[in-house]
């Protein structure tokens, strides 16, 4: 009987997700008001209540980088997606606040 190798997220830089030329969903998991106030561009807002039209929809082999404040909760949802089946997935270090701070220019409300 073989042991299944269990896959971890990686992490990811905030100018790693800047500088990307690769299609890269992000999925941002803080509250709706934070969320509302202002995004890194493109990212879809992921909650309880949109996670399981997110996972019929999703491309599993696409890259998926998960965002919260400051890069902390985001490590435990970057695992739930690693158990989902997603393949390539990262816990964006830093957060929107970091992001926030490098790139104030790049936010979308």
């Amino acid at each position: 009987m073989s042991e299944q190798s269990v896959e971890n997220f990686k992490h990811m830089q905030i100018n790693e997700l800047h500088d990307a030329s690769t299609d890269i969903v992000v999925v941002d998991i803080r509250d709706a008001a934070a969320f509302q106030a202002g995004h890194i561009p493109n990212a879809i807002h992921l909650t309880n209540e949109t996670m399981a039209d997110f996972l019929r929809e999703a491309d599993f082999d696409m890259p998926v980088v998960v965002c919260c404040y400051h890069g902390i909760s985001s490590q435990q949802a970057a695992q739930f997606l690693i158990t989902q089946d997603f393949t390539d997935v990262y816990s964006l270090d830093g957060g929107f606040v970091q992001w926030q701070a490098q790139y104030p220019e790049q936010i979308e409300r």
